[in-house]
């Protein structure tokens, strides 16, 4: 059983380190481009301008300031996971560098979307497992067995702006793997993607 804890108003240092920044006029500009809606273009690694994006560690959003920029991302972020067919997606994979994404809660009973605005993994466990069929969604047609942690304590901002503090847990694909999509998404906000972490077993056909 994991533990949430929502703190409800928050003007907290997450939201004032130093690598927060005001969104840049090209993040405003991608982000206003369509309607709410409207889903992004999901950046591919085959593409060099895109995997330089993917490969850019992020930095976190002032979510008071650009609280209205930060909505209408979230908003097209759905639409693109909903259109994708996801499990989860990070802003960097639409080409905002910027410590947000989606996840879907499958532990819960009405398996809702929820989202990480500039989440932390604040502890995990020394032992590893093997997760079997790892795929992105900006790395088409390949799928690889990823090295995680079976749980991992975590902190981030939702949605409505309040603290939460959790442990997720969960590694099956028949039961529950809302630690390992948590996990994916946390490492495109640092650059790092599930190829970077495949197990020594994983099958090469699988990766190709």
């Amino acid at each position: 059983m994991f533990r949430i804890i929502i703190i409800p108003f928050i003007i907290f240092s997450i939201t004032s380190c130093k690598t927060v920044q005001k969104m840049t006029a090209y993040e405003r500009v991608l982000i206003q481009s369509e309607e709410e809606i409207t889903p992004f273009r999901v950046l591919q690694v085959t593409e060099p301008k895109d995997n330089k994006v993917l490969r850019t560690a992020c930095k976190n959003i002032d979510f008071v300031k650009d609280k209205r920029l930060l909505d209408h991302l979230i908003s097209r972020l759905k639409a693109t996971m909903a259109a994708e067919s996801g499990v989860g997606i990070a802003a960097p994979q639409v080409g905002i560098s910027r410590n947000v994404f989606l996840f879907l809660r499958i532990d819960k009973a009405d398996r809702p979307i929820e989202v990480a605005i500039n989440p932390k993994i604040i502890s995990k466990p020394d032992e590893t497992i093997c997760f079997e069929g790892d795929g992105c969604l900006s790395i088409p047609d390949t799928r690889g067995n990823s090295m995680r942690y079976p749980w991992v304590e975590v902190e981030y901002i939702n949605e409505s702006g309040q603290l939460v503090r959790e442990k997720l847990t969960g590694y099956s694909r028949v039961d529950d793997f809302t630690s390992i999509i948590f996990q994916h998404e946390y490492d495109h906000l640092q650059g790092v993607l599930f190829t970077d972490k495949l197990c020594e077993s994983t099958p090469k056909k699988q990766i190709e």
